[in-house]
């Protein structure tokens, strides 16, 4: 039978119709489905009865990486939930699971038994590290991955600090990579296949992009990954602003512009980037003690006056949903009817259009029934 379309799914959307059995939990997996649910796909978020995905005691969380999406509960540790969960397979274009590997094949629900109920059917499991290989059975999570990852081996900063970064950037990664993949399996000649996500390669294969050039560089520091005129610098009353003076000529602009304010700008020594990135810390010097000069007010409009690659930096949630750029693009939407927390729009505009917000999160096993009467339905 062919799976009912959600409410105003994208008509143009190859993933619109596409029917999606989603075993993952917390956040890689979810993230992942979130974003083809958002672009037209059926997702049937598939929980245990007793209690459901962990992320629901996080409610803002939960909403957000489940909108658009139809949950059905069922026990998979027993025989009547495992065969309807085979009942809905059937029906289904792709499953996405986050189990480590195995546990898939123990519940007899692995891809050779999917593959025979439906030739074509993609299984996508996101693990830690991978279906082989000798880490493939170890626990694991997102800061695991960043450590194997190389990002701890690309400085940052001037002194060569570097921090994990608070978004959990590798499980972001692997939950990307799972989209792109399914999205491209799906797309294909309807031939059924077994996606193999590993969230620690995913992560690794962004951050080696700035770490494999490193390898026979002693100093990384030296590199010139870090720069002194592209950081975040400090205001006279205490406010962050971002300054990416990278190309020569934003830098000959500011230091030109700014020079009869500011003197110690008005030298043409470091106008070329390699003579700049040579000195970063004298340049970095100099715009600190800029920058600590103004309050913000004026710097917003002098570094708005002279058209320099400059932002606010936001430390406050509520700073995104005042941010003007991001009001005259609708990037975030009131909150869903018994949610408290405003949600992002899927973060690409489309001229066919796209309604993000067009169902919000279930309720545990909401949809169970109507799943349970639409695989039954000949159709």
């Amino acid at each position: 039978m062919t799976p009912p379309s959600p409410a105003a799914a994208p008509r143009w959307s190859a993933l619109t119709g596409k029917r999606i059995l989603d075993l993952s939990r917390l956040l890689p997996g979810p993230y992942a489905t979130s974003l083809l649910a958002d672009l037209g796909a059926d997702v049937i978020k598939v929980e245990d009865p007793v209690g459901g995905d962990p992320v629901r005691y996080a409610p803002p969380l939960f909403d957000t990486l489940n909108r658009n999406k139809r949950s059905i509960a069922l026990d998979l540790r027993t025989e009547d939930g495992r065969n309807t969960f085979l009942r809905l397979a059937r029906t289904a274009d792709a499953v996405v699971e986050s189990f480590r590997p195995g546990v898939l094949d123990r519940l007899g629900l692995g891809f050779d038994t999917l593959h025979e109920i439906n030739p074509r059917l993609v299984l996508c499991s996101l693990t830690g590290y991978g279906q082989t290989g000798p880490y493939a059975t170890k626990p694991g999570h997102e800061l695991n991955f960043l450590g194997l990852s190389g990002f701890f081996a690309v400085p940052g900063r001037l002194d060569g600090t570097i921090t994990r970064p608070g978004v959990r950037i590798g499980d972001m990664a692997g939950a990307m990579h799972a989209a792109l993949a399914l999205t491209a399996a799906l797309a294909g000649d309807g031939e059924g296949q077994h996606i193999d996500v590993s969230l620690s390669e995913s992560i690794t294969a962004w951050c080696s992009l700035f770490a494999l050039p490193l390898l026979a560089v002693e100093d990384p520091l030296s590199a010139g990954l870090v720069q002194g005129d592209n950081d975040v610098f400090t205001t006279a009353d205490g406010r962050l602003l971002s300054l990416a003076t990278f190309e020569d000529k934003f830098w000959r602009r500011l230091r030109t512009e700014l020079a009869p304010e500011f003197p110690e700008l008005d030298t043409g020594d470091y106008d070329i980037r390699a003579d700049r990135t040579a000195a970063k810390e004298q340049v970095h010097a100099v715009l600190r003690k800029v920058f600590a000069s103004r309050d913000y007010d004026w710097w917003h409009q002098r570094l708005t006056e002279i058209d320099a690659p400059w932002a606010p930096v936001f430390t406050r949630p509520a700073e995104l949903l005042n941010d003007p750029h991001a009001t005259a693009r609708d990037l975030f939407a009131e909150p869903h009817a018994g949610s408290t927390t405003p949600q992002t729009r899927f973060p690409v505009t489309f001229s066919a259009g796209l309604d993000t917000f067009r169902r919000p999160a279930p309720g545990l096993g909401e949809d169970t029934q109507d799943l349970l009467t639409e695989v039954d339905t000949p159709g």
